[in-house]
């Protein structure tokens, strides 16, 4: 088949390097790079992976003839506004992360979306994740049971300057970092009944950060709770996604380079009764995403992450955030 043509806005997202994925990828031809902040236009003339993509115009990328898909990767305050225009456009969307502090912004763009069949596929980071996917299937078959409590945590240390940049939103560290676990949350419970949000500025700093957030998220017959964190030593190895089932428990850790802990209440399929471990190959971000795009564009599959998944994602993680809604 004919190779999808994709193009990216913006580099000042902390995860735009993920432009590699489509570099590297047999179904996407990279057309352009849109960049209109001076410095970061320097930057992209001298790293990789942005050198040896073409610099344009947004005008010139979105009318570049056969265009399918944008990357919008600038700077949060942006993402909006970028992926609006994308998809007025006609083109399917990757938005990263969060999908911005105002939510009915957002479901303009996904009722635009929806209205046009265009895909807008959220940067969460850990939906194609192998150890998630294994969760996600042990649920269907109900080899774990009912759920009824989960527990996550994602945390790091964020430095002084960054800290700085990230405390221009209200929505502090759980609105930065813990919007990929609340992800997770919503993709196996789904939409709660009820947020409830704790929040601190914990570090003694001279900037304004909420660095130290918790949420606790409620249905009918489960809880989960959500903690993140700016300021823990050695964060990665201990961000985990804890699901417990009346049937089984499934322990991820660490998510980035994930391995499972499975307690099942009887043997099924390869797994035995009791506790037992699973390991996975070395697991790479954004390539999974990019190829199950793929197969959404060419009508091989639905999106397993519709647009009511979205939403339900980014008002929990405005609530879990204490923003508002209207």
């Amino acid at each position: 088949m004919a190779k999808i043509k994709v193009g990216q806005i913006g580099i000042g997202h902390a995860h735009s390097s993920k432009l590699s994925v489509y570099l590297d990828s047999p179904d996407y031809e990279v057309v352009g790079l849109v960049e209109a902040d001076a410095e970061l236009q320097k930057k992209a003339r001298g790293s990789a992976p942005f050198k040896d993509v073409p610099l344009m115009s947004e005008e010139k990328l979105l009318n570049t003839p056969g265009l399918q898909v944008v990357l919008v990767e600038t700077p949060v305050r942006d993402l909006l506004k970028t992926a609006e225009t994308c998809i007025n456009a006609g083109l399917h969307v990757h938005l990263d992360k969060p999908a911005g502090e105002s939510f009915p912004h957002y479901k303009r763009i996904l009722d635009a979306a929806a209205k046009k069949h265009l895909m807008v596929q959220m940067g969460y980071m850990y939906r194609y994740n192998p150890a998630v996917l294994l969760m996600r299937d042990l649920l269907k078959k109900g080899w774990l049971g009912e759920p009824f409590e989960v527990h996550t945590v994602m945390s790091k240390v964020v430095p002084p300057g960054t800290r700085e940049k990230l405390a221009e939103y209200p929505g502090g560290i759980m609105f930065e970092l813990g919007c990929h676990i609340t992800d997770l949350v919503i993709g196996t419970l789904g939409r709660p009944d009820s947020v409830t949000a704790f929040t601190q500025h914990a570090l003694p700093t001279n900037d304004k950060l909420v660095d130290n957030m918790l949420s606790v998220v409620s249905y009918p017959n489960a809880l989960a709770t959500i903690k993140s964190a700016a300021m823990e030593v050695e964060g990665f190895a201990r961000r985990h996604f804890v699901l417990c089932g009346t049937e089984g428990t499934i322990h991820i850790q660490p998510l980035d380079n994930p391995s499972v802990r499975l307690a099942l209440s009887k043997p099924n399929g390869k797994f035995k009764r009791g506790y037992q471990d699973v390991t996975f190959p070395k697991y790479s971000r954004y390539i999974g995403d990019a190829a199950d795009m793929v197969k959404v564009i060419r009508g091989e599959k639905e999106t397993e992450y519709p647009y009511e998944h979205d939403l339900a994602v980014q008002e929990t993680v405005l609530r879990a955030s204490k923003l508002p809604l209207s």
